[in-house]
């Protein structure tokens, strides 16, 4: 334990006072206004009814689904897939609280400071980048460019459009040079992603004449860029490499700016490019994002679970727009996301389409969108043929198809939606799933969704949710300080005992979590040596803990979230946290605290007395045996005085 310890314990509970459980996790999931909290659909399972609890005036957030619960803390590590030192300095620096950093080593502050330095260089760059395409003039081309697109100033100034000139213009280190007058080595440059290395020792601008779309992360920071080339070079698009703040397939262009889009209206549509979605922005579609040069991920579609409710894929109607359409049905099914097929007619994208059609025509083919379950039965459909070798290769395709789903009534349903259609039994599914190998010996493809969740395989780093502040490597020296803050991915430890306590020590126990201003009178009154052996113990312990590091010596109870290591007990305490208030107790005002604090406090005693009463009980048992007929009598006398005052007859 380092002596700085104070001083991070200082800061938790100033990240804990200043953030906002709400509006941390709304911007993640969207949440509803019932009562005195707020409802959503759990980001930690797949679901179509809210049991998501958010209370403001606890700051803890319990799932009634899949008992996920915690502070918001514990939000940020299950969601982001953070440690705890992860989830505090992200929350610290929202929040404008500093950070000591005095216990870390020089290797863990020195891999702080290369990310919080790729953040600065992409930041630098997009100013560049912008500045050059707002008044340079060698970027006359890119501003007719965009100009012809139909792309106006404000558009420009709310993406932050940027452009790279050409090096026949500008040179091969326009941005580089500029950068390193700022300070900037190359080798961050490089690292950034904006700088090549040649094999000569000599480097030059990844980005040359192209026009740049700033890529961010959900926090808001630039991360990366993507190019389009305004000549006849190649590759048309172009984004950044990834690096340590940049993974392709977990962020998707547009979803910072548009996340509020998205909510608001609860549909997300994607699109393959990123004119396409600047361009239906201009015209007021603006809950669309659009990935970045990779496939759909189902990364991406986890993303997009927690602001919406349906995801319309916006492809072109060509072969390749019907393969990415169906390459991303088992994702939906997986995430349980309600997913829809808008597809161009032949020869458009959404440019052409809104210039000779209007947005209206836009907005028609997607309320028109079919249902993914429909759109794969028609592209089966017209691949196979309705025959029968057809129609047994459609029930092989859709049985290997309908594994995705983890739920198994969703599976049910579609066997049974499916083989009306097909004019078989909803059994031919589950039999065609179980077989392995379909009849006829057709063997289905397997559906193509690439290695894993989308997850290049040569990456070394780390890719789930967002890329946190601290690298993975840093959580061992740091939970030292922070022993006992257990992870919300914590298994299950013990039973439900805490269920089964004796009537008394469960409303004892309720009485703690809702009424902790009185834990130090209870503990003072013979709180742990009047329960004896009992689950209750290790619970008060860990109240002890809490409240010894608190300035007034009272815990909060939100606070055992984060310390208790067994889900039972965790979900016992957030089930109980999250109900309005301990009616069973008889209400929540200070007068009747108290009198129920009272009432408690002579219970114990009694207890203790009676417990006192067993143990001399048992003194006198063995003093019998002995023969010691003088200490029986002065063991009994002690004995009767006990029942006495206990009021015992």
């Amino acid at each position: 334990m380092t002596s700085n310890k104070g001083a991070w314990e200082e800061v938790k509970n100033r990240v804990r006072e200043a953030a906002d459980i709400v509006q941390v996790i709304g911007e993640h999931v969207r949440l509803k206004k019932t009562g005195t909290g707020f409802t959503g659909l759990c980001p930690f399972h797949g679901e179509k009814t809210s049991s998501f609890s958010v209370n403001p005036q606890r700051q803890f957030f319990h799932c009634f689904g899949c008992h996920e619960s915690g502070d918001v803390f514990s939000f940020m590590m299950k969601y982001h897939h953070m440690t705890f030192p992860e989830a505090l300095k992200d929350l610290a620096r929202r929040y404008q609280i500093d950070l000591p950093e005095a216990n870390l080593s020089e290797s863990q502050r020195e891999r702080i400071r290369q990310r919080e330095q790729l953040y600065r260089v992409n930041q630098e760059a997009l100013h560049v980048f912008h500045k050059t395409l707002v008044s340079s003039e060698l970027a006359q081309a890119a501003r007719k460019y965009l100009h012809e697109r139909g792309v106006p100033q404000d558009a420009v100034e709310k993406y932050q459009l940027g452009y790279a000139p050409s090096p026949e213009r500008a040179g091969w280190q326009f941005l580089i040079s500029r950068l390193q007058k700022k300070n900037f080595p190359v080798s961050d440059i490089e690292q950034a992603g904006l700088a090549v290395h040649k094999a000569q020792g000599r480097y030059y601008d990844r980005f040359r004449d192209r026009v740049l779309f700033p890529i961010y992360d959900l926090s808001g920071r630039a991360v990366a860029f993507g190019g389009r080339i305004l000549g006849e070079g190649k590759p048309k698009y172009m984004n950044s490499p990834e690096s340590m703040v940049f993974t392709k397939s977990n962020l998707l262009f547009g979803l910072y700016q548009h996340r509020q889009a998205i909510r608001t209206s609860r549909r997300a549509i994607v699109v393959e490019g990123n004119f396409d979605l600047l361009l239906l922005a201009i015209h007021g579609i603006d809950n669309v994002v659009a990935p970045l040069g990779t496939a759909l991920t189902q990364e991406h579609i986890k993303s997009l679970r927690r602001y919406c409710d349906e995801v319309v894929l916006f492809f072109d109607g060509d072969s390749a727009g019907l393969r990415a359409a169906r390459r991303t049905i088992p994702f939906f099914l997986s995430e349980q996301v309600e997913g829809r097929v808008a597809l161009l007619p032949q020869g458009h994208d959404p440019d052409t389409l809104i210039r000779e059609k209007g947005a209206a025509a836009v907005q028609n083919l997607i309320e028109n969108a079919a249902p993914l379950a429909e759109f794969i039965f028609s592209a089966l459909k017209e691949e196979h043929g309705f025959t029968l070798s057809g129609k047994n290769r459609i029930i092989a395709e859709l049985a290997e198809l309908m594994k995705s789903a983890l739920d198994e009534e969703q599976r049910e349903l579609m066997a049974a939606h499916f083989s009306e259609q097909l004019g078989v039994s909803p059994e031919r599914f589950l039999i065609e799933q179980e077989a392995g190998t379909p009849s006829d010996q057709f063997v289905a493809p397997q559906w193509e969704t690439g290695p894993g969740p989308g997850i290049p395989l040569d990456s070394d780093w780390d890719h789930q949710g967002l890329p946190p502040d601290l690298p993975p490597d840093l959580a061992p020296e740091f939970h030292e300080d922070w022993e006992g803050y257990s992870s919300p991915m914590e298994p299950e430890q013990g039973s439900a005992s805490l269920y089964d306590l004796p009537k008394r020590q469960q409303q004892l126990l309720d009485f703690l979590l809702l009424y902790p201003e009185f834990f130090s009178d209870l503990l003072a009154g013979g709180l742990k040596e009047s329960l004896g052996p009992s689950p209750l113990l290790g619970l008060i312990e860990a109240m002890e803990q809490i409240a010894a590091k608190s300035a007034d010596g009272a815990f909060v109870a939100e606070q055992l979230l984060s310390v208790v290591t067994s889900r039972a007990e965790r979900q016992y305490i957030a089930e109980l946290l999250s109900k309005d208030g301990g009616n069973h107790l008889g209400g929540e005002s200070e007068e009747e605290g108290r009198a129920f604090c009272d009432e408690l406090l002579l219970w114990l005693k009694m207890t203790q007395r009676k417990r006192e009463g067993e143990a001399l009980q048992q003194q006198i048992f063995a003093a019998e045996q002995r023969g010691n007929y003088e200490l029986v009598n002065k063991l009994t006398k002690e004995m009767l005085s006990v029942r006495m005052k206990n009021n015992f007859s």
